[in-house]
């Protein structure tokens, strides 16, 4: 809850959001946008299932004379949700219904565009569609043209390299920077960074949201002491980092070491189902060997229960 509630703190600054369309929306229209005119959609316009959302963000900015929507939806589940195209619909329909309401829209009025954005954090790379027509079946010949058309940008962070955001004077590639810094001089570089693009007086708030996110959610996750001093400013981050990074994590020796645990359990478990297979069924194929000693331990232990009713090793290991 804290990583969602720091990253909500962070986009609730103009400055985020600019940077975000700015560095990471490739489109045209960006720049034809007033991005002094941004402005925060407060939850007394928009209803209780909107409300309830939390993790979500609505901007209006002024695009020419008309308003233009950011619908910024963030998400931190270690799961994708492969139907996230028609939770948008749900909630841009929502939106609309509360503009309509709000605003007072008449029937000669045109509702606003809106661009729905997820900005995706989690464990594993994306792979739900983000076209809401590659949910639907196709339709008779005729049917066609009532198929609902929606689709959403995607911003997984995990699909960007660190090179990518090298040079770039950007507070949204900062973040990503941040969360992917292997060592602590990288990390340095970017606290520096933010120091010198945070100078003014204007940007207090916005350094408290950064210092927040430092202390609940990177540096718990970067050194390995738990109890580490939290820091009451970015100035203190960056002086006070010597002492901090002495406990850094090394996250390439970390991963390796679990992916050594993980390799030493699967090849434990594929040798004592191998001999439970010799002990039962006799000479065992190559093919099958070679099948279980690539399969993951809780597939083997799904097939050593049932390993009394099967009549040979092939039929066991296709159940």
């Amino acid at each position: 809850m804290s990583h969602d509630n720091s990253y909500k703190l962070l986009f609730s600054h103009p400055e985020m959001v600019a940077d975000l369309l700015k560095g990471f929306v490739k489109e045209e229209w960006v720049n034809q946008c007033d991005f002094a005119t941004l402005e925060k959609v407060g939850s007394s316009y928009v209803t209780d299932d909107l409300r309830d959302r939390e993790d979500d963000l609505i901007w209006r900015i002024r695009w020419g004379h008309e308003w233009l929507y950011v619908y910024l939806l963030l998400e931190f589940q270690s799961t994708v949700d492969h139907f996230m195209a028609v939770r948008i619909l749900g909630y841009l329909a929502l939106l609309y219904q509360d503009l309509i309401r709000t605003e007072k829209l008449g029937t000669r009025d045109l509702l606003p565009p809106v661009l729905p954005l997820v900005l995706y954090n989690g464990k594993r790379r994306w792979k739900a569609p983000v076209e809401l027509d590659k949910l639907i079946h196709p339709a008779p010949a005729g049917l066609e043209k009532y198929r609902p058309k929606l689709s959403y940008l995607l911003l997984d962070k995990r699909s960007y390299a660190v090179e990518d955001f090298s040079g770039l004077k950007n507070l949204v590639a900062a973040l990503f920077q941040l969360e992917s810094s292997r060592t602590d001089d990288d990390f340095r570089v970017v606290v520096r960074n933010l120091l010198t693009w945070l100078n003014s007086t204007e940007q207090d708030s916005l350094r408290r949201a950064f210092t927040v996110w430092f202390n609940r959610v990177l540096l718990p996750r970067k050194i390995l002491d738990s109890d580490f001093t939290e820091f009451n400013s970015l100035e203190e981050v960056e002086t006070m980092l010597s002492e901090a990074v002495k406990g850094w994590k090394k996250e390439g020796e970390i991963l390796g070491t679990e992916k050594g645990r993980q390799q030493g359990r699967q090849e434990e478990a594929a040798k004592l189902f191998l001999l439970l297979l010799d002990s039962k069924f006799g000479v065992i194929s190559l093919d099958v060997q070679a099948k279980i000693r690539q399969s993951s331990p809780e597939e083997i232990e799904k097939w050593t229960k049932q390993i009394f009713k099967a009549e040979t090793p092939e039929a066991l290991l296709n159940s």
